[in-house]
């Protein structure tokens, strides 16, 4: 999930009388991504990664993190129901296991889920992320129904082809803005489509500071996504996740250029750095 916060651009005081802005944001999935290695008590990582595992091939070491989750949960996620809730998503040097719970890896081999995710660290050169299904729907659709949470994927850069293409990633980094305007909007008709687009155009561009974008207004950035809210549907899962959304339609404009028409992509790359300056706006 994105951060907690309050009413986003709304001024609070800190702890020293301060202000500062507080915004908050989410994605719409029952289950949060991290790497592996952070789903384990802080002091794994400590001295950096080497450390971390040759520290992890330790008996005694296992012991600790296995007593230490057995009592408090897991580091970031609290408890979890089982290790069936904890799925590989992406591990470069044992890509054969993506999509697979970290039970099943463990009984596969006749191992301790503790030594599974330390040894597959260890294999993975503490690389390996993993999807963890932590989250109420009912907690999403109240934060969807929220006039102060804003809707963000807190993905990176995904393609069907390409470096970018490898692994099973979460399908949020395809599907998230779909997914409110086809599940939350349309469907369940938790919130009106002009709410949707505040929060994921307006409300963001006014929680970054960014100056001249976020509306359709003379004289700002021509960002603008042309799409058939009928028919613009996540089409991306936890099983098949390099999948755009439909909408056969779709156009996206970047700085007054067409990057994508008709869904598909024209090869235009307009995008530019966005710099934060000295009085804090971005652009």
């Amino acid at each position: 999930m994105g951060q907690g916060g309050a009413d986003p651009g709304q001024n609070r005081s800190g702890p020293r009388g301060r202000v500062c802005d507080i915004d908050c944001d989410a994605y719409p999935y029952t289950a949060g991504a991290n790497p592996l290695k952070n789903l384990l008590p802080p002091w794994v990582q400590i001295g950096g990664n080497e450390t971390m595992l040759a520290r992890l091939a330790l008996p005694e070491i296992r012991a600790r993190i296995r007593a230490e989750i057995a009592a408090h949960g897991l580091n970031n996620w609290g408890r979890i129901p089982s290790w069936e809730a904890v799925q590989i998503s992406i591990s470069p040097r044992r890509p054969e296991t993506g999509g697979q719970t970290v039970a099943a890896l463990a009984r596969a081999r006749d191992s301790d889920p503790i030594d599974q995710i330390c040894d597959h660290l260890i294999a993975d050169d503490g690389a390996t992320r993993v999807l963890i299904t932590s989250i109420s729907e009912d907690d999403i659709r109240t934060i969807v129904r929220s006039p102060t949470a804003l809707v963000g994927s807190d993905g990176n850069c995904v393609a069907t082809y390409g470096i970018v293409s490898q692994g099973m990633p979460h399908p949020r980094f395809y599907g998230t803005f779909a997914r409110i305007i086809g599940r939350y909007v349309h469907d369940e008709t938790l919130i009106p489509l002009e709410q949707a687009i505040y929060k994921m155009t307006a409300g963001p561009a006014k929680a970054l500071k960014l100056r001249d974008r976020g509306l359709l207004k003379q004289g700002w950035r021509a960002d603008v996504t042309i799409f058939d809210p009928d028919d613009f549907r996540d089409e991306a899962t936890y099983a098949n996740p390099h999948c755009y959304p439909s909408g056969p339609r779709t156009t996206v404009i970047v700085n007054g250029i067409v990057v994508i028409e008709n869904a598909a992509h024209t090869g235009a790359t307009p995008g530019i750095v966005l710099r934060r300056s000295a009085n804090g706006s971005v652009g």
